[in-house]
């Protein structure tokens, strides 16, 4: 039998040549923002749940930028892994201005100055308690007014250190404009604020909380006293809404892959860039599955990235940023 057809879209789809060159969605290197971890002494320890991650010590971690330069990746995110006994109820080490994220931004901004360095505005990798902000009087909630001070003062302290941007993840109200404030008093007019504006209260951070040593406990406050639902959009976009208000420069959802619907929405009505953070359990589910023989590594890597660029992300936060940006320049990525 043969059909009267048209149109036969399959046409388009013939060979690798024709495919590629109707290809819709790209993925660079300058998407890419690769996150690093950093630690005091000479050793690098690898995290066991996070294959091929590691806490870097700052020589290391200096290394890892020029690997970036190298193959095109235009920005780092830092994120410090803190000795338990630096720790306290307050995160008071965070004001600390030789403490160990300070200096592993100078000693990457040294040695990589083109490079654009990303900290995280938070409290949770100084405090024991293990939240992203401090504790009311009672104890019984994560207090927001206190912790956009405190957060103000990191913001400054991250700035003078070197950073490029500036990135709040605590999901405090008002916390964005508080520090843009802080930033141009303190001189740092140029300093950027990239805001986790949609993070969800996910059960995808495990490994990443391993990583920094930010665990809670069971009986604590929840953190989904303040990060959002993830059953909600509507709330989501509110979020990015106040920040871009606050002038945010950036704003980003966490996690990705789960979320592909949330950053749609936010690409279509943002008017600033967006980001998109394929989190640490995003990042070891592939690891592990393909570990299984259950999925094809660099396949599955592969597509979740392009998901997420398909989504409408800039920009994507992701452990694979190296590897990915290594095999793009070499001709080698593959769909």
């Amino acid at each position: 039998m043969k059909l009267q057809l048209s149109r036969r879209p399959r046409r388009l789809r013939r060979t690798d040549n024709i495919r590629r060159m109707v290809r819709e969605t790209h993925l660079h290197a300058s998407d890419l923002i690769w996150p690093l971890f950093v630690q005091d002494g000479s050793e690098d320890t690898e995290i066991g749940s996070m294959p091929g991650v590691f806490r870097n010590s700052i020589e290391s971690l200096v290394r890892r930028c020029q690997e970036a330069e190298k193959w095109g990746i235009p920005a780092v995110a830092v994120f410090p892994s803190i000795e338990p006994s630096l720790k306290d109820p307050v995160g008071s080490h965070g004001l600390v201005p030789d403490n160990l994220l300070y200096r592993a931004v100078r000693a990457a901004k040294e040695k990589c100055p083109n490079l654009v360095v990303i900290t995280d505005v938070a409290l949770d990798p100084y405090t024991s308690h293990g939240h992203d902000g401090l504790l009311s009087a009672d104890g019984l909630t994560v207090d927001n007014d206190s912790t956009v001070e405190a957060l103000c003062r990191l913001a400054v302290l991250e700035a003078q250190a070197g950073a490029d941007i500036v990135a709040p993840s605590d999901m405090m109200d008002g916390r964005v404009g508080a520090i843009r404030s802080a930033l141009d008093e303190a001189g740092f007019s140029d300093v950027a604020i990239l805001a986790y504006s949609a993070k969800f209260a996910s059960a995808l951070y495990g490994p990443f909380r391993d990583a920094v040593g930010s665990k809670i406990g069971k009986d604590a406050i929840s953190k989904a006293s303040y990060q959002l639902d993830p059953a909600n959009r509507r709330e989501a976009w509110l979020e990015v809404e106040l920040d871009e208000l606050e002038t945010a420069d950036i704003v980003m959802v966490k996690p990705a892959s789960y979320y592909l619907d949330i950053i749609r929405e936010v690409s279509d009505k943002s008017s600033v860039p967006v980001a998109a953070y394929q989190v640490s359990g995003e990042y070891s589910q592939i690891q592990a599955a393909a570990k299984l023989g259950w999925l094809d590594y660099e396949r599955t890597r592969n597509e979740s990235l392009i998901a997420i660029k398909r989504a409408g992300a800039d920009m994507i936060l992701t452990y694979f940023a190296r590897e990915v940006a290594e095999e793009i320049s070499l001709g080698r990525f593959c769909r």
